[in-house]
């Protein structure tokens, strides 16, 4: 019999009662070779017939089960064919297709073409939306009690819905295809515009809104369902459809760590090397480890306090002492209120109250601090972060009472002790105001003026009242005569009193009234009324506790001298000579030496002027204050990869860095060079053979290697790891746990480096960049037509097989062009390092060849993965070639889908199918 459509095959196959191996037998007879099943509609054909009468034709449906058992129509073509269905009363047809669905939800793929993939996700995402309708008509019949006669039926039939439901969305897999279908869905409704469904028009392609409204009406009416088991099971399902959208986001936080060395590392190397440096490139170096070790905010600020502690505690005495005291008091707090924007989420107040709450119960730390600090550290940390937003008044008062040390229990030591840090703490952050104004002009010190705020006292100071050059200063103007009651009591108090007090004092006050109180004095002394001896006593108590103080007064006293004729000068240079002249006592405040130094140098410049104009000369103190407590560390006649490898040794066996460790390795950097110094501490690692040795070695590396992150990960992406994967007598090596250690460890320098080369690398990594841009061109050379060969490589599918012969062949339409898919300048030495890092990486999946270095790159692989930012543009895998995908599938076993996704540009079309086809073949 001769069979003119597909229709009269499936019904003469019903009339002569066929087998379903007879059907199929059959059937690739009637039709000819090269049509295909899912072109002719095979699953929808059979299902239509099937369900065309109350109850299912089973013989049709055996012949629809042997066509999937057996592979002749896609798992999309009934998974479309199956959503079309919508006749929910007939609940016969309806189990039959839960039946079918039963067969291979849990386990979909396609070996297909990319676009069949595709097609496998759309189909999936129908299918959900079906299944989503019905199990809320099932439940809709339940609730409203239509079968009186049969509630068991339905309630069944809920049950069986509900059941399938889990069962498709358990899997990883599938959650992986709808993630790609939803992301298909919303590009293609925003690049074809409302009602223009091209020649997809006739596929049921389910929206993923109208997902989302089909879940909260299931919801509402489960909720009037009196099952319990039935309600939990569909909160389920709920659960892990909300969690689509965002499955790459999710990161689990290391809870199960106190200490985290490599925050503490980072804090301690900026502290130590670069005190002066802007705050926000720590800020991001110190939120990409947070990300990067999924580290808990509350852990994560807990451990920048204990590097702060530490430094404190360890610092030599003298600068670096004064340095931390600074670095920990001002400059931290003022990371912390960065930090608080970047990290976006509204509790971070309580996650600095919960750091402090850990903190409290370190108290020998504590202890020690406040003993090296001579006060209370702890309250002087909780009322400056209090101050800058990241306390509550509650929580401060809260904490300040649960720290029962001696600072706190004496009543005059209390009042005391605070007082001269407070008086310490305003003279370090004047003075260090007034040299960066100097150094870098008194513009970067404003700040942006906001309506009806306060101008801070340091701004109204500087504009009014700081000598500049070019900068003409009226010594009559109002901000130099401020409440004369102020004045009177200050000139009492600098002349009666043996030395200046610090309890209760006001500062920036003080610094306002200095001016007029000067002037007062200075008339006192002209006419008689003092004697020398008594203006020496004077100005020993304006230079004796704080500096600043004598900055104030030295400002005025520079105005003033500029009015008076020559005959007239004299005393009020002699005064500044006074002023800026150290106070040699024992019963000074601390660190005064080298508070003088800084102020030296202040009023060197402030008088440069008038002491050009009058010929006269002031001697200012020497600056020969060592500023290296650190110089001469490195042991005499021994081999510095002896010392490097015995202070890393040394390094790790502690489990953090000191500031004198840090010292040697900047110290080893220098003498040895990158590569030599890079080379020699990844030795190290790899010698490594315990897995908890080599993590905290991974941790530790990436702080040393903070020195100079740019260059050692050059030479580390760009030599050492090409080295190791290129050379077969080192791969033995790369096993675990070194090889997934220096994984880790590359991916960290990688990231890192490619999120800030493009902003302004720090003071510290300006002053040391040793090797030329030019360099690293020869070394990864590339000709005038490999750039955008490489290029084509990064955009290319593995089914455009022309593109290394003829690329001009291949459509346009097929992918984006690569100037599009990636604006990236290939002359940047980063960039060409890292593109040809992951070429290195596809060739080796593309090898016959398997080994540790196949298994170093899925670990490397996974490990971008896992440090993934959500959202993230310009990740490092935007180097990947597209072809990578497929042949990390193929290579390694245990590849998630999850993986898959993330290291794919799902942005893109092309990205969307290489995904699909990876996943889809798993």
């Amino acid at each position: 019999m001769k069979v003119v459509n597909l229709k009269q095959a499936i019904l003469q196959a019903w009339k002569e009662r066929w087998s379903d191996y007879q059907w199929a037998i059959n059937m690739k007879k009637f039709f000819p070779k090269g049509a295909t099943w899912d072109i002719l509609n095979l699953a929808e054909a059979l299902l239509e017939q099937a369900m065309i009468g109350p109850s299912p034709n089973p013989l049709i449906l055996s012949y629809l089960k042997y066509a999937i058992s057996s592979q002749m129509i896609s798992y999309s073509s009934v998974l479309t064919a199956i959503s079309k269905f919508d006749d929910f009363s007939r609940d016969l047809c309806v189990q039959a297709l839960l039946d079918i669905m039963d067969m291979f939800c849990d386990r979909l793929s396609c070996h297909g073409k990319a676009e069949e993939c595709i097609g496998l996700c759309r189909a999936l995402l129908s299918a959900l939306h079906w299944l989503l309708r019905c199990t809320s008509a099932s439940a809709e019949r339940l609730r409203d009690g239509l079968e009186a006669g049969t509630p068991a039926a339905v309630e069944k039939q809920l049950a069986m819905c509900l059941q399938r439901l889990e069962k498709t969305l358990s899997s990883t897999k599938n959650r992986a295809l709808l993630h790609i279908a939803k992301l298909e869905e919303a590009s293609l409704h925003t690049s074809q515009g409302l009602g223009q469904g091209g020649t997809r028009a006739n596929q049921p392609t389910a929206s993923w809104t109208a997902i989302e409204h089909s879940l909260l009406k299931l919801g509402e009416i489960l909720a009037n369902l009196s099952s319990p088991q039935l309600r939990s099971q569909a909160e389920q399902c709920g659960t892990l459809i909300r969690s689509i959208p965002t499955m790459l986001a999710v990161h689990s936080e290391q809870l199960h760590k106190t200490g985290f060395p490599t925050v503490h590392a980072v804090v301690l190397l900026e502290g130590t090397m670069n005190l002066t440096g802007e705050t926000q490139p720590l800020v991001e170096q110190l939120m990409m480890v947070k990300r990067m070790q999924h580290i808990p905010t509350p852990l994560f600020v807990l451990e920048i306090w204990k590097a702060c502690f530490v430094g404190l505690i360890e610092s030599p005495e003298g600068t670096e002492e004064l340095k931390w005291t600074a670095f920990t008091f001002l400059k931290i707090p003022q990371v912390l209120v960065k930090l608080k924007y970047s990290h976006g989420d509204k509790d971070f107040t309580e996650d600095v109250n919960c750091a402090f709450e850990f903190l409290l119960k370190l108290t020998p730390l504590l202890d020690k601090a406040d003993q090296r600090c001579n006060c209370d550290c702890t309250n002087f940390l909780l009322q400056e972060c209090n101050k800058q937003g990241l306390l509550s008044e509650a929580s401060m008062t809260n904490l300040m009472g649960k720290r029962l040390n001696e600072f706190t229990t004496h009543g005059t030591e209390e009042s005391t002790k605070p007082a001269s840090v407070r008086a310490l703490l305003f003279d370090i952050s004047f003075l260090m105001l007034c040299h960066v104004a100097q150094t870098y002009g008194s513009e970067v010190i404003l700040s942006e003026s906001s309506t009806g705020a306060e101008m801070p006292f340091f701004e109204t100071w500087m504009q009014t009242c700081m000598p500049e050059e070019g900068k003409i200063l009226n010594p009559d103007h109002p901000c130099f005569w401020p409440d004369s009651t102020k004045v009177e009591s200050l000139v009492a108090l600098l002349n009666n009193s043996s030395e200046m007090k610090l309890v209760q004092m006001k500062w920036h006050e003080a610094c306002l009234s200095i001016s007029a109180a000067i002037l007062e004095i200075l008339n006192a002394w002209e006419n008689g009324v003092l004697a020398f001896e008594s203006i020496q006593k004077i100005t020993d108590n304006i230079k004796g506790k704080v500096c600043s103080l004598a900055v104030c007064a030295v400002a005025w006293l520079v105005a003033h001298v500029r009015m008076l004729g020559l005959d007239e000068r004299e005393k009020s240079l002699q005064m500044i000579r006074q002023l800026a002249g150290p106070l040699y006592s024992e019963n000074t405040l601390q660190f005064y030496n080298e508070r003088v130094v800084i102020m030296s140098s202040i009023l060197e410049h402030m008088c440069a002027d008038v002491l050009q104009q009058t010929a006269a000369q002031i001697k200012f103190p020497s600056t020969g204050v060592d500023m290296m407590p650190y110089w001469n560390l490195l042991p005499p006649k021994r081999p510095i990869k002896e010392v490097l490898t015995d202070i890393f040794a040394k390094v790790l066996e502690k489990g953090w860095v000191d500031s004198r460790s840090i010292h040697i390795f900047d110290t080893l950097l220098h003498m040895g060079g990158v590569y030599w110094f890079c080379n020699n501490l990844i030795k190290e690692l790899l010698k490594e053979t315990r897995k908890e040795h080599t993590q905290r070695a991974v941790e530790l590396l990436y702080a040393i290697f903070c020195l100079d992150m740019q260059q050692v990960t050059l030479v580390l992406l760009g030599h050492i790891l090409p080295g190791l994967l290129t050379d077969s007598s080192k791969w033995h090596s790369l096993m675990d746990p070194p090889g997934t250690a220096l994984a880790k460890l590359a991916v960290w320098c990688a990231l890192s480096s490619y999120s800030s080369h493009k902003g302004q690398a720090s003071s510290r990594q300006k002053k040391r960049h040793r090797e030329d841009i030019e360099d690293y061109i020869s070394l990864f050379p590339l000709d005038d037509i490999q750039p955008s060969k490489l290029m084509r490589l990064l955009s290319s599918s593995e089914e455009d097989t022309s593109i290394l012969s003829s690329p001009t062949d291949r459509s346009t339409s097929s992918s984006l062009s690569a100037s599009q898919l990636h604006t990236v300048n290939m002359r940047d030495p980063l960039n060409r390092v890292l593109a040809n890092l992951f070429l290195l990486i596809s060739s080796i999946l593309g090898s016959r060849t398997a080994g540790p270095h196949t298994q170093f790159v899925q670990w490397f692989m996974e490990e971008c993965v896992d440090c993934l930012e959500q959202g993230g543009q310009g990740s490092i895998l935007q180097f990947m070639p597209f072809t990578t995908v497929s042949e990390l599938v193929k290579v390694s076993a245990v590849s998630s889908p999850k993986v898959v996704l993330a290291i794919t540009d799902l942005s893109l079309p092309l990205g969307r199918q290489a995904a699909a086809k990876a996943i889809a073949a798993l």
